[in-house]
């Protein structure tokens, strides 16, 4: 009975997690342009940090353990990695355009291929 408890719970505490971050994608309009998804970064990136701090002096206080004081986090440039993400997602489409007409043209020049060397 209890192991069947158990792995109720933690099947709603999963689906209560996936479903808050499927809610704050939503809310958050992440998905959307990407100027508001950089504005989220850069409020996280504000936020964050001096959330994780409080949690650790808090955690600390309450267990009486020292927990050591974390690097700052490394500064990320990412307008280059949109760049890059973008300009790999227009060169697949563009490939994924093309695949047709290039699979017609490849199999026709095949197929003649085939039959000017079987005569």
């Amino acid at each position: 009975m209890v192991a069947r408890v158990w792995s109720l719970m933690r099947f709603l505490i999963k689906g209560s997690v996936a479903g808050g971050a499927v809610y704050l994608v939503y809310d958050q309009e992440l998905l959307g342009p990407s100027d508001k998804s950089e504005a989220a970064l850069r409020k996280a990136e504000e936020v964050v940090p001096p959330a994780m701090y409080q949690f650790s002096q808090y955690v600390c206080q309450q267990t009486g353990l020292e927990m050591p004081q974390l690097p700052a986090p490394p500064k990320i440039n990412f307008m280059n990695l949109r760049d890059s993400w973008n300009s790999g997602i227009i060169s697949v489409m563009e490939a994924l355009s093309v695949a047709p007409s290039k699979a017609r043209e490849y199999s026709k020049e095949g197929w003649e291929y085939v039959k000017e060397h079987s005569k």
